[in-house]
C-alpha cells in the first residue's frame, strides 16, 4: 500500500496538500484523520474541499458533528468526533447510513468511534512540528491504493 509523507511549512501548505488529496477521493471513500487539536485537520478538509470546487464557507463540525457538502457525483460528509464519549452516541445518531457506495465520508476523532466505524480508505496523520505539520497519507485498501496510483499519473 502506498504512504506519502510530505512537510508542510504553513496553513497554506495544508490547504494545498488537500487540494492535492481530493484528486484520490471517489464516491465510496472513507477516510480518517488523525492529529491533536489544533494540528490542522479541518483546515487539510477546507482543501479537499477547495479541490473538489466547493468554495463556501468550510467550519469545523465539533458542535454539529457532521456537515454535509453536496457534489455533482456524491455528498462528502465531515465529521468531527471529538466530542463522543461514547460509541452509543454513534448508533444513535444514525451516521451508520452516510457510509455507503455513493458519499465520502471525511472523519476527524475516529478514535472516539473506532469500534462501530467502517474501515477507512484513507489515514491521514497530521503531526505537530517544530518547523510547522508533517502530513502523512496511508492508504489503507486496495481501492485506496488504486486511486492514488491513478492520480499520480493523470
Amino acid at each position: 500500500m502506498r504512504n506519502l509523507t510530505q512537510d508542510l511549512a504553513d496553513e497554506a501548505a495544508t490547504l494545498q496538500a488537500g487540494t492535492q488529496f481530493s484528486n484520490y477521493l471517489r464516491p465510496g471513500c472513507i477516510v480518517f484523520l488523525h492529529g491533536d487539536l489544533g494540528a490542522g485537520k479541518t483546515t487539510f478538509v477546507r482543501g479537499i474541499l477547495q479541490g473538489l470546487g466547493y468554495s463556501g464557507k468550510v467550519k469545523s463540525p465539533t458542535y454539529t458533528l457532521v456537515e454535509p457538502y453536496t457534489f455533482t457525483d456524491f455528498v462528502l460528509y465531515h465529521f468531527d468526533l471529538y466530542r463522543f464519549t461514547d460509541e452509543e452516541e454513534w448508533e444513535a445518531a444514525g451516521f451508520r447510513e452516510y457510509f455507503n457506495a455513493h458519499d465520502v465520508c471525511l472523519v476527524e476523532w475516529p478514535e472516539k468511534a473506532e469500534h462501530v466505524l467502517p474501515k477507512a480508505d484513507f489515514e491521514i496523520k497530521i503531526d505537530i512540528v517544530t518547523a510547522g505539520r508533517k502530513l502523512q497519507i496511508m492508504a489503507m485498501t486496495a481501492a485506496a491504493d488504486s486511486y492514488m496510483g491513478k492520480a499520480d499519473t493523470e
